[in-house]
């Protein structure tokens, strides 16, 4: 799900950039990104997780913003639940299986616009050896510059859902929910080209 994390990145298509620089690069400020998701506990409550690590950023054409793309890479062993027993469980064979798979990757498919500051994000999600097309709902919060780093900023809020059996991730169904929703806060740091 993390993946989709990256997925919202892809907001970044809604920034304006300088008519000079057509295509400008951004990398994940990981410390400010995160990926979250929500699934059923056996209709008790809706346990929330999140994964720590990932990498990867997104490029943003501001004159074909369709051509704009997100690649991301989340580490599955990056799993946290504020619980070791059922992080150890979730990382087992069960669920994500990070030995065999340590890592579930998003890459960008297509972007449509939306409206001033929002636009749908598609991309192939490859999750457990599976790869699905998942879409986001993106909106972009701001760009500029840090106030404290000098550099260019871009932040993003996304939001979607998937069925993890599609990925074939059937263990506890129907008890523990299929439905999976997902909460990605993104902010990207922007590359600057090397000075002649």
């Amino acid at each position: 799900m993390k993946k989709l994390a990256a997925l919202a990145l892809a907001s970044a298509l809604f920034v304006t950039a300088p008519a000079e620089a057509a295509v400008e690069k951004y990398t994940f400020d990981t410390t400010h990104t995160q990926v979250m998701f929500t699934v059923s506990h056996l209709g008790f409550s809706n346990s929330h997780g999140r994964f720590n690590t990932l990498s990867g950023g997104f490029s943003f054409d501001a004159e074909k913003p369709e051509t704009s793309t997100v690649d991301v890479s989340i580490d599955t062993n990056s799993l946290y639940m504020a619980s070791a027993p059922w992080e150890a469980h979730l990382k087992s064979a069960d669920f994500f299986n990070v030995e065999k798979f340590p890592a579930m990757t998003f890459k960008s498919t297509k972007i449509e616009k939306t409206g001033d500051n929002t636009g749908k994000l598609t991309g192939d999600l490859t999750l457990l050896g599976v790869t699905k097309p998942v879409t986001l709902d993106v909106t972009f919060n701001k760009s500029g510059i840090h106030p404290m780093t000098g550099k260019m900023i871009a932040g993003f809020s996304a939001s979607g859902a998937l069925k993890r059996s599609d990925f074939g991730m059937n263990f506890g169904l129907p008890g523990i929910g299929d439905d999976v929703t997902l909460d990605i806060q993104v902010e990207g740091v922007r590359e600057e080209a090397a000075k002649k």
